[in-house]
């Protein structure tokens, strides 16, 4: 039996392996600490919960529009205009089954095969897999250490071909947690508008900033930008709803138009017991967010500079999400029980067998050099981790 040459195509990610481990570790009563989760450690919020369960009780069990409820298409909007400074209307906005998904019918509506797509890294390990699912052509462009892990608007320019279509902008990131500055998003903004490419902006962490910084949206500058920007949203990082699985895209109203069409063919209509969730997290109070994010605050600075502190190792401050990206480069070559340090797959293998810790190796996000940490995980757990990891370092050769 042939497997299609698309599929056939995406790379399975390097961490599964790793998850898999870990699971079976943990499973057979080995005490793993694991810093590799891309979610809140935190309960949804009662009053979201609740609406849930109203919604249950009330009978909104059935389909609803197929790109979502005009009830939550508001409260997006709504949010868009309190937020963001954005105007849109119900007509732009199609509500998604998570964010991911939410991407693909971005992807799907504005590729045709062989157009490319940019892609600054170190990124999240799905962007590429994604462009090339619909027959599209990643182009990645590495964003170094030392420039803050942002790719600048002239070093975008120099990727630009006759086939570029789009690029991907995810700040705060996955997985460096560094934010665009609004002075670097204007002038992104200009060359696409110059070259009449779309943005793909990728915004699922904007309320996790830290330090007093604020998320500025790319499609906020003018008409133009927004005209060619496709807002990629949703509740699962603000408000601890993962599992949900509501994400949400804003857009021009004909892009919008043919990614519901998609999404009626391909999935029916989001979950109706979700959506009614999402509009009491997008209508309803801040606080349980704010009061997260100063805990995630907390962890970040914990970790960074405990990390600092540690022989061959070292990272940058994040500005937002909740990840860290460690540098290991001084480590390859490195050996423990006749282990060697090669690059982050073997030091994420190593790290486990000898410390019981598990990060992801960045290698799949377009950065050998790094493994990423999470500290979407409890202070207690941050502290003990980041203990084995300072025995584990102290004892290579």
């Amino acid at each position: 039996m042939n497997i299609s040459k698309k599929f056939q195509s995406v790379a399975p990610s390097s961490t599964l392996a790793i998850t898999a481990k870990v699971n079976e570790m943990k499973a057979n009563g080995i005490n793993v600490v694991g810093f590799g989760a891309g979610e809140p450690d935190f309960n949804t919020p009662e009053h979201i919960r609740e609406a849930a369960i109203k919604a249950i009780n009330d009978g909104f069990t059935r389909y609803t529009p197929a790109s979502g409820t005009k009830e939550l298409k508001k409260a997006v909007a709504d949010k868009f205009q309190r937020e963001n400074g954005l105007s849109y209307g119900i007509e732009n906005i199609v509500i998604s089954n998570g964010a991911k998904h939410s991407l693909m019918n971005a992807l799907g509506v504005i590729l045709n095969p062989g157009d490319e797509v940019i892609i600054p890294t170190p990124c999240w390990v799905s962007y590429p897999e994604m462009v090339k699912l619909n027959d599209g052509v990643p182009v990645l462009l590495k964003a170094k250490e030392e420039e803050g892990f942002v790719v600048s608007a002239e070093k975008i320019a120099t990727a630009i071909t006759d086939k570029t279509r789009a690029v991907i902008i995810n700040t705060p990131s996955n997985p460096t947690g560094m934010i665009y500055s609004e002075e670097e998003l204007r002038k992104i903004a200009d060359l696409c508008v110059e070259k009449n490419i779309y943005v793909i902006s990728d915004e699922i962490y904007e309320h996790l900033i830290y330090d007093g910084g604020k998320h500025v949206s790319i499609a906020s500058f003018n008409d133009k930008i927004k005209d060619l920007t496709i807002i990629i949203n949703g509740v699962s990082k603000t408000f601890a709803m993962t599992g949900w699985r509501i994400g949400y895209t804003a857009s021009n109203a004909a892009l919008a138009k043919a990614m519901g069409s998609v999404q009626s063919h391909a999935t029916s209509n989001p979950n109706s017991i979700a959506q009614k969730a999402t509009e009491a997290a997008l209508n309803g109070s801040m606080g349980p967010v704010l009061a997260m994010r100063s805990e995630f605050e907390k962890r970040r600075t914990y970790m960074v500079n405990r990390i600092n502190t540690l022989n061959g190792v070292s990272c940058l401050m994040p500005q937002g999400a909740f990840y860290v990206m460690m540098n290991i480069k001084d480590l390859f070559g490195k050996s423990i029980n006749g282990k060697t340090i090669t690059g982050s797959n073997s030091f994420a293998e190593i790290l486990l067998d000898e410390a019981l810790v598990s990060v992801i190796p960045c290698s799949d996000f377009d950065s050998d050099e790094h493994v990423r940490w999470s500290y979407a995980t409890s202070m207690e757990n941050i502290t003990e981790g980041l203990n084995r990891l300072e025995e584990f370092l102290n004892k290579l050769q």
